[in-house]
């Protein structure tokens, strides 16, 4: 599948925190050379330590050959020029902060340096993606590239088609997660897409339940889990992608969509607070530094 003759084997990954050093090492572990960018060493060194902590951690389980290790190392590079990162990338995968202009503006000076990107993809979770595009110079490359956390583990992605995504692009998208031994679903460019506007539903409902006496936090996650065999529940799952990004999307679904997704004052009231969930050692539940889930937070 893919444009004739064509396959991606040159990626610029933008953006080296959590999502973005996970789409790097996969994408290494694929076989594509890959420069991973942020915008000063010490975010870029510590997306690769990341990577480095992963990879050693699947030989110690015995799901990585150390061969594969190093061979995944030997492809993945950090940078900070922006140029030097994506000037030979055939694929641009943006992975940056939840912030429609800031997206914007950087896949448009990305688009601008990268010559060779026949892909050019955005990891937003709920964003408009043809807005997005339009700020490129290649609108018709560009689409949605929606991976999941932690990415080495998940197996899916959400594809997301923008108005003017081409046959092109999509067909090398969708080869490409393939390639990486993930399942692709294609979407439309529509509010929150599919997993965002299905999975945030649910996530708020449950914080209402809280909110409201309903049940623990635990129970409420147990009823998800055990009742509708669903791996994780709806509040650890918030905690697991940061409560900043889960009001955040919240915020701008409630303006596409409605008052159904207006964020409850629990979530609003925990991010003011810096409790954003795993990465921040508190949300809803409290995580210890290896990232343990230990019990149930104090809300009161």
């Amino acid at each position: 599948m893919g444009e004739p003759g064509v396959e991606l084997t040159t990626a610029a990954v933008l953006g080296a925190g959590t999502m973005g050093h996970g789409i790097a090492q996969v994408l290494a572990q694929a076989g594509l050379a890959v420069v991973l960018r942020d915008v000063d060493a010490e975010r870029v060194e510590r997306g690769l330590a990341h990577v480095r902590k992963n990879l050693d951690g699947g030989v110690e389980r015995g799901k990585l050959a150390p061969s594969d290790r190093d061979a995944a190392l030997g492809r993945l590079r950090g940078e900070v020029d922006l140029a030097a990162a994506v000037g030979a990338a055939d694929l641009v995968v943006e992975a940056i902060p939840e912030d429609l202009a800031l997206k914007k503006r950087v896949l448009a000076e990305a688009s601008a340096l990268a010559g060779a990107a026949r892909v050019v993809a955005t990891n937003t979770s709920s964003l408009p993606v043809t807005e997005i595009a339009q700020a490129t110079d290649r609108p018709e490359r560009v689409l949605g590239l929606h991976f999941f956390n932690p990415v080495h583990l998940q197996k899916l992605v959400e594809v997301v088609r923008g108005e003017r995504t081409c046959e092109g692009a999509l067909a090398l998208a969708l080869a490409l997660v393939a390639r990486l031994g993930k399942t692709a679903v294609v979407v439309r460019d529509a509010p929150g897409f599919a997993s965002s506007r299905l999975g945030l539903a649910l996530g708020l409902e449950a914080m209402r339940m809280v909110e409201q006496g309903v049940a623990a936090v635990d129970a409420i996650d147990a009823a998800m889990t055990l009742g509708y065999r669903h791996p994780m529940g709806p509040l650890e799952t918030t905690d697991w992608v940061g409560l900043d990004v889960r009001l955040a999307i919240a915020e701008h679904l409630c303006q596409e969509l409605g008052e159904a997704f207006r964020p409850p004052q629990v979530l609003r009231r925990l991010v003011r607070a810096g409790k954003l969930g795993r990465k921040a050692g508190e949300g809803f539940y409290r995580w210890a530094p290896d990232g343990t889930r230990l019990g149930p937070a104090d809300l009161a």
